[in-house]
């Protein structure tokens, strides 16, 4: 069976989805951003989710039926602060799904950072809508690595 005709469903990140939605956001950093190098252990990304992300953020994931956790997002007002995919559920309409939850979560426009080197990143958000308003050298950011501020409104 093709990972496409499995069901998904999205909904809110709970306590116990931690350990895999940490594991789905580290290895699909992993296989898109291989050039950019992580400032935070993979324990410390861990501890982020348990303690931070998941109790104090709005996190969402996508669950498949038969599978555990195989995406993430994560908003923060107006802030599409993150969203990331298992590697082999990419190009599954999980994103699209993920990024129309968020515009129907905050209705007044998004906003977002992604790095340069994501060219993938950029097609996609470019394809919904958002617009790239500012691009920085990356001092700003943990990675030190050149991003690229997209904006959507509605």
């Amino acid at each position: 069976m093709k990972n496409s005709d499995r069901t998904v469903r999205l909904r809110r990140a709970l306590p116990s989805d931690a350990e895999a939605a940490a594991g789905v956001w580290l290895r699909s950093f992993a296989a898109a951003l291989p050039g950019v190098v992580r400032p935070r252990s993979d324990d410390e990304v861990r501890d982020y989710f348990r303690h931070v992300l998941i109790p104090v953020r709005e996190t969402w994931v996508a669950e498949a039926a038969g599978e555990d956790v195989v995406g993430v997002m994560v908003l923060e007002g107006e802030e599409l602060d993150q969203l990331y995919l298992a590697p082999e559920w990419r190009g599954h309409g999980i994103g699209d799904r993920f990024v129309a939850l968020a515009k129907e979560r905050s209705p007044g426009g998004l906003a977002l950072w992604t790095f340069q080197v994501n060219a993938p990143a950029h097609r996609f958000y470019e394809r919904h809508g958002f617009a790239a308003v500012r691009w920085t050298d990356g001092s700003g950011n943990e990675e030190r690595e050149p991003d690229v501020r997209y904006v959507w409104r509605p």
